[in-house]
């Protein structure tokens, strides 16, 4: 499908085993002096499955070469989040532009409930048990942003309470 979702997942070789989904293709115009100049704009999502997980937004005069720079793209912004067995440690609420994401961790069992484009990128991260509601806009560019800086919030508990701890002897 050219326009709209594409969950056609690959494997990647070459990076420990990266899984890529293409999240949207956009067909994007812009008018010069000769006319107008066609492209795509691709929004794909790199994930391993086990807490890695990156984005990246290729833009090309076709949609095979657009894919190919979002992947690239997307593996050099990979970033590790920290999962409680087959969910997410804490509640968080993220916001991109005018898209903000409600993640919340769920029991074992549950599934991942999530739309489209948040679907993507938790699923990808490795998180099995997870409930999310997507608030504000549904421009799906901004909502896989304002999910991947939501995974970015989260913070292990058991690392969190070391540091506190360490603070208050320096301290005392």
């Amino acid at each position: 499908m050219v326009y709209g979702f594409d969950q056609r997942n690959r494997e990647d070789q070459s990076d420990g085993q990266l899984t890529e989904r293409v999240v949207k293709i956009r067909r994007v115009t812009k008018v010069v002096k000769g006319g107008r100049r066609r492209g795509f704009s691709v929004m794909v999502v790199v994930g391993d499955g086990e807490g890695r997980v990156g984005i990246g937004l290729g833009k090309a005069d076709a949609v095979p070469d657009a894919v190919r720079k979002g992947v690239s793209i997307a593996k050099k912004n990979l970033i590790t989040v920290s999962l409680k067995n087959t969910t997410i440690p804490h509640e968080v609420l993220a916001n991109h532009c005018a898209s903000s994401v409600l993640l919340k961790p769920a029991p074992s069992g549950t599934g991942v409930i999530a739309g489209g484009a948040v679907r993507a990128v938790v699923e990808l991260a490795g998180i099995r048990d997870i409930l999310t509601k997507s608030l504000g806009s549904g421009n799906p560019i901004n909502v896989v942003r304002a999910t991947l800086a939501g995974l970015e919030q989260l913070k292990d508990p058991v690392e969190e309470v070391a540091k506190r701890k360490g603070v208050r002897r320096e301290q005392g």
